[in-house]
């Protein structure tokens, strides 16, 4: 049998959703064009895990608000045409009919030209918008190794989340065959191998080249389909007896751990987004982006170092437990838990907690962020609280999700507080950071000393004591 690497790929990745559950963040953009981790946008895991997989002819489909999304692809993701191998981000054309794509399957249909044209024997279709390491290459190898047509990338999830996922049910006797595909069914048997847990779809795909052309052919010819990959190409495949499925558990990923080797997670919603930020911060993170072995490519800003800096009557500016991205100024300011792209502004005696700041975001003196997620060029102004009372936060036409976080969309305008609001920021401004408190637990001598300092915090922005910001 010829081996996988002698095999030609074409790589397309589905960047066309609107991503209407991470409203706002995608009002002004495509879901894969969604910030993240501070100085990525989503779409660079799955561009970074092909190219490590040594996969360079991609072609990338987009549809909605593209505008930022192909700028990004095109100012990033340059590759050498001498050697033939390209990242091309390709829009919706109507090349077979005046729709747009009606479904992830539709849009390969309308698109098959770009198979045709790059003649490729295995075809890769990976979706845009997940966070993950993976070698696809791996995943090649068993495809072609199984003479399956059709091979789905699994990972393994919870038996209570069944109903949120496309299920893969394996064939007794064959645990890399597929015997039944069901989307988000109210429940499914556990593994055998773990009865609490089952597969679930990631959203990758290999197929033989041809065989998908033709499954795509026949599905675009039915009317009781919706065109979808997940929902009707693949279970076109387990059908035929023709799918099989490849365990994530079983990618092996240079300079992984134990920890963070079987990391993903669909951040299709405002609280996966933001949990997966959470993922990033802890001293031994559960998804690690410090692994050089196997490195998250992207556009690398032309900004100046982070600089933390005393601010306003010597307060302390510093960041525990966050990420820092280039170009961020902490003037004064306490950080922690958090996320900052590039080019944020902390000003002095403010407090930014468990929160993911974007680019180019400025946050006031005095000014209190906690469990939020604020958008690109938002300006806080001084003395104002957000997160810290979700009515006041929808109030101001910000969006609170159930759990609590409070979303500003991009270019949002703060308000100015009232006096209720500087009193709300101010009565928080005093306390002493969890990192800290940690580090201080056993020596008191020295936690007094901290607790001045967040005295110090306060009074710069003119409250000398906590009980003071209560009664002002």
């Amino acid at each position: 049998m010829t081996m996988p690497s002698t095999k030609k790929v074409l790589a397309i990745v589905l960047a066309g959703g609107e991503g209407n559950r991470l409203m706002p963040l995608t009002a002004d953009r495509a879901k894969p064009a969604v910030p993240f981790a501070g100085s990525y946008r989503l779409i660079d895991f799955a561009l970074s895990n092909l190219v490590n997989s040594r996969y360079l002819q991609i072609v990338v489909l987009t549809q909605y608000k593209s505008h930022s999304l192909d700028r990004h692809i095109s100012e990033t993701w340059r590759m050498s045409t001498q050697l033939g191998n390209y990242v091309a981000s390709v829009p919706a054309q109507q090349r077979v009919g005046k729709s747009w794509f009606l479904g992830s399957a539709n849009a390969i249909y309308q698109s098959l030209n770009l198979i045709h044209d790059a003649n490729p024997d295995i075809v890769v279709v990976v979706g845009a918008d997940h966070v993950y390491r993976m070698d696809f290459f791996q995943m090649v190898e068993q495809h072609v190794k199984s003479g399956a047509k059709a091979t789905v990338a699994a990972v393994r999830q919870p038996l209570n989340m069944a109903n949120q996922f496309g299920v893969i049910e394996v064939d007794p006797d064959d645990p890399q065959k597929i015997a039944a595909f069901v989307e988000k069914p109210a429940s499914t048997p556990g593994l055998a191998a773990d009865p609490t847990q089952f597969l679930a779809s990631m959203g990758n795909y290999v197929f033989d080249a041809d065989a998908l052309v033709d499954a795509l052919h026949v599905d675009a010819e039915r009317l009781d389909t919706k065109h979808d990959m997940g929902g009707d190409i693949i279970p076109y495949f387990v059908n035929q007896g023709q799918a099989g499925v490849y365990d994530f558990t079983l990618n092996d990923i240079p300079g992984s751990t134990e920890r963070d080797r079987t990391y993903w997670r669909d951040v299709g919603t405002i609280d996966s987004f933001y949990d997966a930020h959470m993922d990033l911060i802890s001293p031994l993170p559960v998804f690690n982006l410090y692994n050089s072995e196997w490195p998250i490519y992207t556009r690398q800003s032309i900004a100046p170092p982070a600089k933390f800096v005393r601010g306003d009557n010597n307060t302390v500016g510093t960041a525990l437990d966050s990420i820092v991205a280039s170009g961020v100024v902490i003037s004064g300011g306490i950080v922690e838990g958090s996320v900052l792209s590039n080019d944020v502004y902390v000003g002095s005696a403010s407090r930014v907690i468990d929160s993911v700041l974007m680019d180019k975001v400025q946050i006031g003196k005095g000014a209190v962020v906690r469990r939020a997620i604020i958008d690109k060029n938002v300006k806080v102004p001084a003395g104002a609280a957000i997160g810290l009372d979700p009515e006041l936060d929808r109030a101001r036409g910000f969006k609170v999700t159930d759990s609590g976080i409070t979303v500003l969309s991009k270019h949002q305008t703060v308000p100015e507080p009232d006096d209720a609001e500087r009193a709300l920021s101010a009565a928080n401004l005093h306390l002493v950071p969890d990192a800290v408190k940690a580090a201080t637990e056993n020596w008191p001598e020295i936690r007094s000393s901290v607790e001045h300092v967040g005295k110090v915090q306060a009074a710069a922005a003119g409250v000398d004591s906590p009980q003071q910001a209560v009664r002002s």
